[in-house]
């Protein structure tokens, strides 16, 4: 029950993301990439229903994944100590500059920018704030979900007032929510891989927040 009320204020992230082009979660960050296009291209319907399917079965193999694979991946994950951590950083800093589109200096520059954001907050070995500059809402950091819904609600607005053509607003209603076999087709596979790699981040996350229990199962 309470992963079907998780999984359902998180789609609620998607709608804005399709719609409006503006992330209502940080999960549905990406949604915003093609969701928001075929939005755009009058298949709105078919973005948020095959949104909706890839969530649901993404989380229900997760949660059997968690069900029966809890007591093996723990011994994994708690062998994982700051010289893995420093590696799956690297190798993200890789990734991201790899997969950057145009200037490759602008891709520094945003990786920099992102480590610099993510320095602030409570350190965990010391107890020392770090970069909150005397106000009490950065002390426990930057908010990924305002800095996700700033970046790209403030950048969507930019955009539009940067165009100087006109808009219609067209008012039609939304159909077409169950995809068809073509969509099916071409989404298995997006799916699938999403579902592995969203299981093994969201294996680890929740293992930084549940280390005790994990002890436990380790004996």
């Amino acid at each position: 029950m309470l992963a079907g009320i998780y999984y359902g204020s998180m789609y609620g992230g998607t709608i804005t993301s399709v719609l409006v082009n503006i992330p209502g979660e940080p999960g549905t960050i990406v949604t915003c990439v093609d969701g928001h296009k075929m939005a755009l291209n009058g298949r709105a319907g078919p973005a948020l229903g095959i949104a909706a399917f890839g969530s649901f079965i993404a989380g229900t193999l997760s949660l059997f994944g968690l069900m029966f694979l809890v007591a093996p991946l723990s011994n994994v994950a708690i062998r994982f100590q700051a010289p893995e951590y420093s590696g799956l950083i690297f190798m993200g800093f890789s990734l991201l500059i790899y997969m950057a589109q145009g200037s490759k200096l602008k891709a520094w520059i945003s990786v920099l920018i992102g480590l610099i954001l993510s320095c602030g907050g409570v350190d965990t070995l010391s107890g020392k704030t770090r970069f909150d500059l005397g106000i009490m809402v950065l002390k426990d950091g930057v908010g990924i979900i305002p800095l996700a819904i700033g970046l790209f609600g403030v950048s969507e607005i930019l955009v539009n007032l940067e165009e100087s053509q006109s808009y219609t607003v067209i008012k039609t209603n939304i159909r077409n929510l169950f995809p068809s076999v073509k969509d099916w087709a071409q989404s298995k596979w997006p799916i699938l891989r999403g579902t592995v790699i969203g299981f093994f981040i969201g294996y680890h996350s929740w293992w930084r927040s549940n280390c005790f229990f994990l002890c436990l199962l380790r004996g």
